[in-house]
């Protein structure tokens, strides 16, 4: 019963960290915890570790849980890490994927170009562009299953989401410094990058398939860091 009460608290605390209902920084009170998920203060308490493991979550004494914020530093540390853990799992993927795996990377890649096609003749950009950001966390989940390397796997797919939740200074729309005709040749370009990471896998090309996902996501880093530059984030 306290495992699956503390299942409960973590799916429910987690869930609202990930729907932007816990921003980072947010106090993570126990008792309204255990108030609003009809528990008691123990699954919480672990719950509120195993998101601390996940990265989502800091834990400081005298000061309790609250979801985790990132400084600077951190940031660029984790994703220099992604950018490691990636690359190196595409190249596994060329080397180590199935054909069903290959479809899968391949679907997800022709639901991008659709999407994108879409995106860049639509005047609105919302809900093509959340729909387009699924597929692409699809493609690159596919690659790293790809990989066949469980624990390279945990690893970036714990990157990813700290990435999502608490590393990303942009605002999840679109990006207001950018003017659309920009945003919109970004959108093209990044679909080249990933038509060129699927072509290296399909080749069954490791060195490939590495570099072209190193260029990829520094791509992504690159973006990322000029824009807190601009906003002052």
């Amino acid at each position: 019963m306290q495992t699956v009460n503390s299942d409960r608290a973590y799916d429910f605390i987690r869930k609202r960290i990930l729907d932007g209902d816990y921003p980072p920084g947010s106090a993570l009170m126990t008792e309204q915890l255990s108030s609003d998920i009809g528990v008691s203060r123990t699954p919480i308490r672990d719950a509120l570790r195993q998101l601390e493991s996940d990265g989502l979550v800091s834990i400081r004494a005298r000061l309790g849980a609250s979801v985790k914020t990132m400084d600077l530093k951190e940031f660029r540390e984790a994703c220099e890490l992604r950018l490691a853990l990636e690359s190196h799992a595409a190249g596994l993927a060329a080397r180590n994927h199935t054909k069903a795996e290959l479809q899968e990377i391949g679907y997800a890649f022709d639901a991008m170009r659709e999407l994108t096609g879409r995106l860049v003749k639509s005047p609105q950009e919302e809900p093509v562009l959340g729909d387009l950001r699924q597929e692409d966390v699809r493609f690159h989940v596919a690659i790293i299953t790809a990989a066949k390397n469980d624990l390279l796997k945990k690893e970036i797919l714990r990157l990813h989401l700290i990435n999502r939740v608490v590393a990303t200074p942009a605002p999840s729309g679109p990006d207001p410094v950018v003017d659309r005709k920009e945003r919109d040749r970004r959108r093209i370009d990044v679909l080249a990058s990933h038509e060129e990471i699927l072509a290296a896998i399909r080749r069954a090309d490791v060195a490939a398939a590495k570099d072209a996902m190193e260029r990829h996501i520094q791509d992504i880093i690159d973006n990322t860091m000029r824009l807190i530059a601009r906003t002052g984030g």
